[in-house]
């Protein structure tokens, strides 16, 4: 019975132990619970904002794309509008080019204009002079007549036909000829030359004479071995304008036609009716512009089928010069 209770007393007092030593841990869990404490970690950070929805952001997306089309398009267009700005300075920059050229050109013409118009004034007094003393102070010229072709016009117009088949085959000749032609007028008031379609070799002096002076007549040469202008390979154009616009009364003058053909569908008749309209007779009888022709055998030797051209050609010219004062001549050879 002792021993009992003394086993009771012991497995009391063991009981108590543990009881007090899983308090004592316990408590110290709680303490370091509450005792260490640290700040909460971050997995990742953003920099999103979250606040504006996503409809709002996709919104302004869709208007900051419209504005970006809007300055590609105003970009584009400067660029084309630079683009011309330079096209067109280029532009100006090469033409002014050229009008230094002319000018400078120009200067030295008219230096060589008062130079030769010195000589000559002084050549003229001293044939003047001599011609006094070897034919008298009361000679005068019988006729005005040099080779069968009139020359007492005060003003010449040059016709010339400057389609390809006298360009690319006679234009020596048709130089060489222009070149004798002025020969003849040693002096005149006025001269002009225009092609066939009534064109103007200076565009400067439409509708007026050019001076006569040795710099314009070499220029004329000069000016003539590069000019090309498009022609129809008819004369009627070239001879109504020249006679429509410096047709004056009491102003002769001379007109000088150069061509190798007349093509067919033209009015031979037609021509002659309205040339006899514009270029009418003065109180004398006489026309005040004469007409003369020189006429090129060019198609002779190209295609046989162009020989009834050459003929018209060689037909309305020897009418409009037998009718207006001047003569017509048919060469025999271009080269």
């Amino acid at each position: 019975m002792s021993r009992r209770r003394k086993r009771s007393e012991e497995d009391s007092s063991s009981i108590s132990f543990l009881d007090v030593i899983s308090c004592g841990f316990g408590a110290i869990i709680l303490l370091l619970m509450i005792t260490e404490s640290s700040a909460p970690v971050s997995l990742e950070v953003t920099m999103d904002q979250r606040d504006q929805p996503v409809a709002d952001l996709q919104q302004t997306l869709f208007e900051i794309r419209g504005e970006t089309d809007v300055v590609n398009r105003e970009l584009n267009a400067r660029r084309e509008q630079l683009s011309a700005y330079r096209e067109r300075i280029a532009r100006l920059e090469r033409e002014m080019s050229n009008i230094r050229g002319r000018f400078q050109t120009s200067n030295e013409l008219a230096e060589e204009m008062n130079e030769e118009e010195n000589r000559l004034a002084i050549a003229r007094q001293s044939l003047t002079a001599e011609m006094q003393r070897l034919l008298g102070q009361n000679f005068e010229r019988s006729n005005n007549v040099i080779g069968g072709i009139p020359v007492d016009s005060e003003y010449i117009i040059f016709i010339i036909d400057t389609s390809g088949s006298m360009f690319y085959n006679a234009w020596p000749r048709v130089l060489e000829m222009i070149t004798e032609v002025l020969d003849v007028y040693p002096e005149v008031r006025g001269i002009q030359v225009m092609n066939d379609m009534g064109d103007y070799m200076f565009p400067a002096y439409r509708n007026q004479w050019i001076p006569d002076t040795p710099a314009r007549r070499q220029a004329i040469i000069s000016t003539l071995r590069s000019w090309s202008p498009f022609s129809n390979s008819s004369p009627v154009e070239g001879i109504t304008r020249a006679i429509s616009t410096f047709y004056q009364p009491g102003q002769k003058a001379s007109i000088y036609v150069f061509g190798d053909d007349f093509l067919p569908g033209g009015s031979i008749t037609q021509v002659v009716q309205t040339v006899d309209r514009i270029n009418q007779p003065s109180a004398d009888g006489d026309r005040l512009v004469r007409i003369h022709a020189i006429g090129f055998p060019v198609l002779f030797d190209l295609d046989p089928r162009f020989h009834e051209s050459v003929y018209r050609f060689a037909t309305l010219m020897r009418e409009l010069a037998e009718r207006n004062g001047g003569s017509f001549v048919g060469l025999n050879a271009y080269q």
